[in-house]
C-alpha cells in the first residue's frame, strides 16, 4: 500500500470492509438521504492554502461585477455557443460533449481543436468596460486517453485496468493522457471515474475499475497524480491538466440503470461508493463532478448534506464541483434553465447543453441579485473556480496555442505512449479457460482469425472512442492504432507462420487453430444498460461460428470483447480457450503478445490479469459482489489462469436460461423481430412481409397501397426521460423500395401522440440501405409523456410507399446536426 503514496489508513479500512461477508449492499434498503458528515472519515489535506493566492482571489472578486461572477458559474457545450458569445458573457468554461467537435466534425484534426480553443480563449480575455480578464477553461471527457482526437492513444477502459492490479502503470497512463490532451491545448479532463459498480447491467460498468472498493481506492489517487502531477513535485506543471473525479456519489449502485437511484445505507455509501475519493482528494484533485443519479430518492446534484457537508466541510475539498450534462434540471423544482437549488446545495458550476443557455444565465443572475442565491454562496463558488484556474496556471499560460505542449501533435500516439498502452493490454487480459493447454499458439502455425471484432478497432476500443457511443467508427479514424488481426498477422509473419482473416470463419486449407474475436459492440450511457447479463440474446451468430469451427476439429481460441462480465456459458463451452480481453483500446498487438508463443515455442508473456469483477454463473446474477451473500460466481473476483500454473479443464457449463431472460430494450426492432413481449401492428392499406439484409428474413418489408400505419406497441410503458435528456434519437435503418408520393411521418405515443415528418429524411437511393433519425426530444416537445411511452414507433404514409426496415433503435444519432423533421 505504500506504493500508493497516500491515504493508507483509509484504504486499509476499506479493504477490511470489502472482505467482510455481511457488507452494506446486502442490507435492507435505506430511505434516508441526508448524510451525517461527522460519521465520515477525515481526509488528509493535500496542500496548505497559499495566502498570496487567496489575496489575489480577493482582489479579483472585488473587481468583478455580479454579472461576471454569475458567468463563471456556467459551462456551455461548444455545440451551443460561439466564441463571440464570450465577449459579452464571461463564462467560466466550455466543453465538448460526447458528440461535439469543431464545426460538428468528429473527425476534425487536432489542429482544428487547438484553433477553436484559441478563439474561445481570445474572446474570454477581451477587455470591455474595464471588466477583469478571466481565462475560460475547456473540459473534455478524456476517459481512456485523449479519446475524442483522431490519432490519440486509447488505453484499455477502466474495467481492464482494474484487472492489472498495477497502480504504477495507471499513473503512467494518466500522465500520457494528460500530455496528449495538452497537445490540443485543452486543459481539463473529466476523469477519473471512480464508480464502484455493484450491478453489472449498468452501461457504464466498463468505466469502473472494480466492484471492490479497495481496488478503486488503489487507483483513483494514482490516476489523479498522473493527470495533474504530484503535489510538491510537478503539480499542474508542463503537460499536466486539471482532473475531475466522478461521479459523486453512488453512481455505481443505481440498479443497473443510468441516472438511477442507489438504495443503500449511509454506511454503504461511505464504505463502498466513496472509496475512490479517499485517495483522489488527498492526491489533489481540483474538481469533482456530482452524479446524475440519486441516493435513496434524492438527486445527488441537489444533496447539500453530501456536496457541502461531506465533500467540502468534512473532507476539506477546496476545488470546485462541476455538474453533469444538464443534471441540475432533474433536481426537484428545477429546469435546465433555472436551478438555484443546485447552487445552494453546493454545485459550483453548471454544465449546460442546449440553445437556451442565456436563459440559464439570466435566471441565475436574477436569483443572485435578489438573494435566492446568497451573496456568500455566489462568492464561495466563484472563489473556488478562480482558485482552480490559478492553481492550474491558466492566468499565466496565455493562448492555448502558446502553451509549452500545445501543437506538439507528435505526442498523439507517440511510440512511448503506445508502449504503455500495449503493456496495459497485456496486463489487463484475463485467461478464463485453457483446456488442453491450447495457448499459447505457435506463431509459426497456420492460424485462422475470425469474428466481427478481429479487424475492428472501434469494437476493441468501446464507447467514448472518437465519438460518444463509439459505434461504426472506421479503422482509418485510428491512424496510430492496430487491430487485433493486424497484431496477430504481424507476429505470425515475423515467426514464419501464416495468419488468414475471415470474419465469417471460412477457409480453404484447414488451419492449425482459429482465433475468434467477438463481443459487445460499442456503447456509452443509456444505450449500454441491459436487462440481464446474457451476451447477445437476440443474435447467436457468434456462438454458431465457434461451434462450427470446433465441430470441424479446429482448436478454437475465443477472445471476448466486453465492457462487463457477462453470461457466456455457451460460448465458453464452444471454445477450447477463452480470454476476457475487455475493451483493450488501440493496441491490438498487445493481444497477440499474449496468445502467441515465441520462436522457441515458449510464451512471450504470461497472463497476469485477474478479474476485478465477479463473473456470473447465471445470466440473472447481475448483482454479484464478493461482499454479498450468497456468493456463487462462475469465476470469483481475483480469478485468472496463467501459463505457469496450468489449471484443470473447465468442464461443461450449464447453458439453461431462466424464464426471465430479456433482450436489449433499446433495440425496438432488430434482426427480424420486435423486443420480447412487444407487438407489431398495422392499420389501413399496408401489407407486411419479410425480406433479407444480412441474414434470412432479418428485415421487415412494408408496402403501403395508400394511407396506412405500422407501429410497435410496448408490452409495458417505457420511461425514456433520461434518453430524451441525453439527446438520443430513434434511429431507423431503412431501404426505399418505392419512393413516397405523399406525406410520411414518424410518431410516438405517451398519453399524447406527437408526429414528425420524415419523408424529407428518406434520402437513400432506391434499393440502397440508409439511416434516418429523429431526436427523442422532438416527441417530448410535441407533448409526449416520456415517462410512459406506450408506442415508441409508428410509421405512417398518406399514399403509396415501399420501404424495408432492418433495425429500429434508441441510440445516438450519426454525426452531424439533426433537427426535428429536417435533414
Amino acid at each position: 500500500m505504500r506504493a500508493m503514496g497516500l491515504g493508507t489508513t483509509a484504504i486499509l479500512a476499506l479493504i477490511a470492509v470489502s472482505g467482510a461477508g455481511s457488507a452494506q449492499q446486502a442490507t435492507a434498503p435505506s430511505t434516508a438521504s441526508t448524510a451525517h458528515p461527522a460519521s465520515w472519515p477525515v481526509l488528509a489535506r493535500p496542500r496548505q492554502r497559499d495566502p498570496k493566492l487567496e489575496a489575489r482571489i480577493d482582489a479579483l472578486l472585488q473587481r468583478m461585477s455580479i454579472e461576471d461572477k454569475v458567468g463563471q458559474l456556467l459551462q456551455v457545450d461548444i455545440a451551443s455557443i460561439t466564441p463571440a458569445d464570450l465577449e459579452t458573457y464571461k463564462l467560466g468554461s466550455v466543453l465538448n460533449g460526447g458528440n461535439s467537435a469543431p464545426g460538428g466534425d468528429e473527425y476534425a484534426p487536432a489542429a482544428k481543436w487547438l484553433a477553436l480553443f484559441d478563439q474561445f480563449y481570445d474572446a474570454s480575455m477581451k477587455r470591455t468596460d474595464g471588466r477583469p480578464a478571466i481565462p475560460v477553461i475547456w473540459g473534455t471527457d478524456a476517459v481512456h486517453g485523449d479519446n475524442n482526437i483522431v490519432g490519440a492513444t486509447l488505453f484499455p477502459h477502466n474495467i481492464g485496468l482494474g484487472a492489472m492490479r498495477d497502480p504504477d502503470l495507471v499513473e503512467k497512463i494518466g500522465r500520457a493522457t494528460a500530455l496528449e490532451t495538452a497537445a490540443t491545448g485543452i486543459d481539463w479532463s473529466f476523469a477519473p471515474t471512480v464508480a464502484v459498480v455493484q450491478d453489472d447491467r449498468w452501461g457504464r460498468t466498463y468505466e469502473s475499475y472494480s466492484e471492490d472498493p479497495a481496488i478503486v481506492a488503489s487507483y483513483a489517487g494514482r490516476m489523479v497524480q498522473g493527470i495533474q502531477g504530484r503535489i510538491g513535485r510537478d503539480f499542474m506543471g508542463k503537460g499536466h491538466v486539471i482532473s475531475s473525479v466522478k461521479h459523486f456519489l453512488g453512481d455505481g449502485g443505481t440498479g443497473g440503470r443510468d441516472q438511477g437511484d442507489t438504495r443503500v445505507s449511509e454506511e454503504g455509501l461511505r464504505d463502498i461508493h466513496a472509496a475512490g475519493y479517499t485517495t483522489a482528494l488527498p492526491a489533489g484533485a481540483l474538481t469533482v463532478m456530482p452524479s446524475f443519479s440519486s441516493w435513496n430518492g434524492q438527486k445527488m446534484t441537489g444533496n447539500k448534506s453530501l456536496l457541502t457537508g461531506v465533500l467540502k466541510e468534512r473532507w476539506g475539498f477546496d476545488g470546485f464541483t462541476i455538474g453533469d450534462w444538464n443534471a441540475h434540471g432533474q433536481v426537484p423544482g428545477c429546469t435546465n434553465e433555472d436551478c438555484p437549488a443546485a447552487i445552494n446545495a453546493g454545485l459550483d458550476m453548471f454544465m449546460y447543453s442546449g440553445s437556451n443557455w442565456k436563459q440559464l444565465y439570466a435566471n441565475t443572475l436574477a436569483e443572485a441579485k435578489d438573494g435566492r442565491i446568497p451573496a456568500a454562496r455566489l462568492d464561495d463558488a466563484v472563489r473556488r473556480i478562480l482558485r482552480v484556474k490559478m492553481l492550474a496556471g491558466t492566468f499565466e499560460a496565455g493562448r492555448p496555442s502558446s502553451r509549452p505542449m500545445a501543437g506538439k501533435f507528435e505526442l498523439l500516439g507517440a511510440p512511448e505512449h503506445r508502449a504503455i498502452a500495449r503493456q496495459a493490454v497485456r496486463e489487463s487480459m484475463v485467461l478464463l479457460k485453457n483446456d488442453g493447454n491450447l495457448l499459447p499458439l505457435r506463431a509459426s502455425a497456420n492460424i485462422l482469425v475470425a469474428g466481427r471484432g478481429a479487424d475492428n478497432i472501434a469494437q476493441q476500443a468501446g464507447g467514448w472512442s472518437i465519438t460518444w457511443q463509439g459505434a461504426d467508427v472506421p479503422n482509418a479514424a485510428f491512424p496510430n492504432g492496430q487491430s487485433i488481426w493486424s497484431g496477430i498477422d504481424q507476429a505470425t509473419r515475423a515467426a514464419g507462420g501464416k495468419a488468414s482473416l475471415s470474419v465469417e470463419g471460412r477457409y480453404t486449407a484447414k488451419p492449425d487453430a482459429a482465433i475468434v474475436v467477438f463481443g459487445e459492440t460499442p456503447y456509452a450511457e443509456f444505450t449500454g444498460d441491459r436487462p440481464t447479463l446474457e451476451y447477445s440474446p437476440e443474435d447467436k451468430s457468434d456462438l454458431a461460428l465457434l461451434q462450427r469451427l470446433k465441430a470441424a476439429g479446429i482448436p478454437v481460441v475465443a477472445v471476448f470483447l466486453s465492457g462487463r462480465p457477462m453470461w457466456v456459458n455457451p460460448e465458453l463451452n464452444a471454445a477450447d480457450a477463452f480470454v476476457a480481453a475487455f475493451l483493450p483500446g488501440t493496441e491490438g498487438g498487445g493481444v497477440a503478445d499474449m496468445l502467441l508463443a515465441g520462436k522457441d515455442g515458449r510464451p512471450q508473456q504470461d497472463f497476469r490479469g485477474r478479474l476485478s469483477f465477479s463473473w456470473p454463473k447465471r445470466l440473472d446474477q447481475y448483482v454479484l459482489n464478493r461482499r454479498d451473500a450468497p456468493y456463487d460466481p462462475l469465476f470469483p473476483i481475483g480469478y485468472g489462469l496463467t501459463y505457469a500454473q496450468k489449471g484443470a479443464p473447465l468442464g461443461r457449463l450449464d447453458e439453461s436460461r431462466p424464464a426471465t431472460a430479456a433482450g436489449d430494450r433499446n433495440a425496438l426492432f432488430v434482426r427480424g423481430r420486435v423486443a420480447a413481449g412487444d407487438r407489431l401492428a398495422n392499420e389501413g392499406r399496408v401489407v407486411q412481409t419479410r425480406t433479407d439484409r444480412a441474414a434470412q428474413e432479418d428485415s421487415l418489408r412494408l408496402a403501403f397501397a395508400g394511407a396506412g400505419m405500422t407501429r410497435i406497441e410496448a408490452t409495458a410503458p417505457m420511461d425514456l426521460t433520461r434518453e430524451a435528456n441525453g439527446q438520443l434519437s430513434l434511429v431507423v435503418a431503412y431501404r426505399v423500395v418505392t419512393k413516397p408520393i405523399g406525406a410520411v411521418t414518424l410518431a410516438m405515443t405517451g398519453g399524447k401522440t406527437a408526429s414528425v415528418p420524415v419523408d424529407g429524411l428518406l434520402d437513400a437511393n432506391a434499393g440502397e440501405w440508409g439511416i434516418f433519425s429523429v431526436p427523442l426530444s422532438c416527441f417530448a416537445q410535441g407533448g409526449v409523456d416520456m415517462t410512459r411511452v406506450t408506442v415508441p414507433f409508428a410509421l405512417s404514409s398518406s399514399a403509396a410507399l415501399g420501404i424495408d426496415l432492418s433495425s429500429i433503435r434508441i441510440a445516438s444519432a450519426p454525426p452531424g446536426p439533426v433537427r426535428c423533421g429536417a435533414k
